[in-house]
């Protein structure tokens, strides 16, 4: 069996809202989501979702191969970019073709990933995260809801601006959770994506957890940041959560080893194979794990497999357009379906549809503020 060709697609995630963060936010909702379709000469095909950057020379790497040798192909691809170097979108570029070719094997064994995998359980717990920055209360409210209704009890807000604004949503969200579960604590989380200096970010989550209890802080400082990680770690309660962008065991390894992580994230668009050793080195260092990304698909079956998993990220409650993915949510949990492979299916003439239309603006939350880290004092939301 051999690898034969790739198509890439670009479909949309239509929120129906804005989505952002402390960064930026996409104003009409339409978030791009890159796709690559893996073809075999038996008829198979491998869905995975990621960057086109580097495609034809990354794919170079598995053409002609057997798909079924998946961790092999990995590192030939690696091996493939090593000199102009393989980290960021590259490195999302082989995650997508890892993905793909992880739903081909699955596909060829007749199983769901996650059993292939060897998961024995397929619910796996989920997070509410709304990408939420800028929402009036009242939307804020209405989103979590929704989220609450699917049974989850903990959420992930996007915040960082402003200490009072962070505290008045975060206690918002905590109530709609509380009532719509019928009581209890829920867990709460906040988002900061990078946009602090160390002392920036002590001082507000110092402040926070005056009235509140968060489980983590994700990205409060910048991701290679191992002394700052672990200063900010050092000065507040609630873990220290990083990694999503995060692009090969090397650059965890100095964060592992300064003790500067507390939860060890990974993209989904870096693939399941990439998840796959984090969960094991993070498992060397006694650390959980926890997916991160829309449509996180090839990393909930993969989830279901590691010892030290804790919870992954649930953003929009419905998949990408022309997208049919076989997941559900309820009790709190994303629960993974019998499909072989992924269980994704693509409508490629709804996905090039899109492609003809609507187009997401240029500005987001993926650009980076001039003055991220240097405010002195609470900014507007964007």
């Amino acid at each position: 069996m051999q690898v034969t060709g790739y198509r890439a697609l670009t479909t949309l995630q239509r929120w129906g809202r804005p989505v952002g963060d402390a960064n930026g936010a996409f104003s009409d909702g339409l978030v791009p989501v890159p796709l690559v379709l893996v073809d075999t000469d038996e008829g198979v095909t491998g869905v995975g979702l990621g960057p086109h950057v580097g495609l034809d020379a990354v794919f170079a790497a598995i053409e002609g191969e057997d798909p079924r040798c998946v961790t092999a192909l990995y590192d030939r691809m690696l091996r493939r970019t090593f000199k102009a170097g393989h980290a960021g979108a590259v490195f999302g570029t082989i995650g997508a073709l890892d993905t793909a070719l992880w739903d081909i094997k699955a596909q060829l064994a007749g199983e769901p990933l996650w059993r292939l995998l060897g998961g024995r359980d397929r619910t796996v717990t989920a997070y509410a995260s709304g990408l939420d920055m800028g929402l009036p209360d009242d939307a804020l409210v209405e989103v979590y809801r929704a989220y609450a209704e699917r049974g989850v009890r903990a959420a992930k807000l996007k915040g960082g601006l402003d200490v009072d604004e962070d505290r008045r949503r975060l206690g918002l969200v905590r109530d709609v959770l509380a009532d719509t579960s019928g009581g209890g604590r829920p867990g709460l989380m906040l988002d900061a994506n990078e946009s602090w200096t160390r002392k920036q970010a002590v001082r507000h989550v110092h402040e926070l957890e005056r009235s509140l209890d968060l489980i983590w802080v994700e990205e409060p400082v910048r991701r290679w940041d191992a002394e700052g990680l672990a200063t900010v770690g050092r000065g507040i309660r609630a873990s220290v959560a990083t990694g999503e962008n995060l692009t090969g065991l090397e650059q965890f390894r100095p964060l592992l080893a300064a003790g500067a992580v507390d939860i060890v994230q990974t993209a989904a668009v870096w693939g399941v194979t990439h998840f796959l050793r984090v969960a094991a080195l993070a498992q060397a260092h006694d650390l959980p794990v926890s997916p991160i990304g829309t449509t996180p698909t090839g990393l909930l079956h993969a989830a279901t497999a590691v010892p030290n998993h804790i919870a992954s990220e649930l953003q929009d409650l419905v998949p990408p357009v022309g997208l049919l993915v076989d997941v559900r949510v309820e009790d709190g949990a994303f629960v993974l379906g019998d499909s072989p492979g992924l269980g994704i299916v693509v409508d490629e003439a709804a996905v090039a549809a899109v492609a003809a239309g609507e187009r997401p603006p240029p500005s987001g939350p993926h650009v980076r503020p001039a003055r991220a880290g240097h405010r002195l004092v609470p900014d507007r939301t964007p």
